[in-house]
This record gives structure tokens, C-alpha cells and sequence, in this order.
């Protein structure tokens, strides 16, 4: 069961990032996340965004050189 959690709480901050969470699906989370699952995942998301913005960057930097 804790897996099914920990991929809703990934799931729910990914669409979070965009901005495009409806109200129920929130509401849906709300009662079923706790706090330290949704703050892990966001940090985990967060940290993996901003990996991925300076992977994308070196690779065009390297492809411009």
C-alpha cells in the first residue's frame, strides 16, 4: 500500500508543477497524503526539474561548441 501512496503523492505534485490539479483531485489527496509524503516528493520533483534544465543545457552547449 505505501507504494500506491507514494505514487499518488508523485503524481499530485507532477501535475501540481503545471498548475492544472482539478478541485476534487486535490480534495482526493488532501484526505489521502499526509504532509511528509507530498514534501518528499516535491523536493524529489523539484531537485530531478532542476537536474534535468542543467542536463538539457550542457547538452545544448556541447552541441553549439
Amino acid at each position: 500500500m505505501a507504494e500506491r501512496g507514494n505514487l499518488k503523492a508523485a503524481l499530485a505534485v507532477f501535475w501540481s508543477f503545471f498548475g492544472v490539479r482539478k478541485r476534487r483531485d486535490y480534495e482526493a489527496d488532501a484526505q489521502s497524503l499526509t504532509p511528509a509524503q507530498i514534501i518528499i516528493a516535491g523536493l524529489i520533483g523539484g531537485v530531478t526539474f532542476v537536474l534535468t534544465i542543467l542536463l538539457l543545457v550542457y547538452l545544448v552547449l556541447q552541441f553549439v561548441k
